[in-house]
């Protein structure tokens, strides 16, 4: 009797186990909830950076319904930069992309400057 009661106390565990394992590899980050108080409270340290921050990109990149990638959203940014690199997300910020009108609306704007905005914004 003893080793049925410990043959169940095993199966228990490894039951407990293995369904917190599939929960763990299911974990896809943040919470869509994090990630927009994320992308609303972080700011450049640069003044200049920030101030054209504020008035352009923030107007789009804090918010989940314009589609286009929230500040520090590591995992997003990190996909792009893997699939575009910095010089072809820089090129699609000069040319528009999808909503994203050309220069992001930023005309003064330069490609060095976009460069800026586009690692703080994937927080790199």
């Amino acid at each position: 009797m003893q080793s049925f009661i410990l043959f169940v106390s095993s199966f228990k565990f490894i039951a407990i186990l293995l369904s917190l394992l599939t929960l763990a590899a299911c974990d896809s980050g943040p919470s869509l909830e994090v990630r927009l108080q994320t992308a609303q409270q972080l700011k450049p340290q640069s003044e200049e950076l920030n101030e054209v921050y504020q008035r352009t990109c923030r107007n789009c990149h804090t918010i989940e319904t314009t589609g286009a990638p929230l500040t520090g959203d590591q995992s997003h940014w990190g996909q792009l930069l893997d699939d575009n690199g910095l010089d072809g997300l820089v090129q699609n910020v000069i040319n528009g992309k999808g909503g994203m009108p050309p220069f992001g609306l930023c005309m003064e704007c330069n490609a060095d400057q976009f460069q800026q905005l586009i690692q703080f914004m994937a927080q790199q």
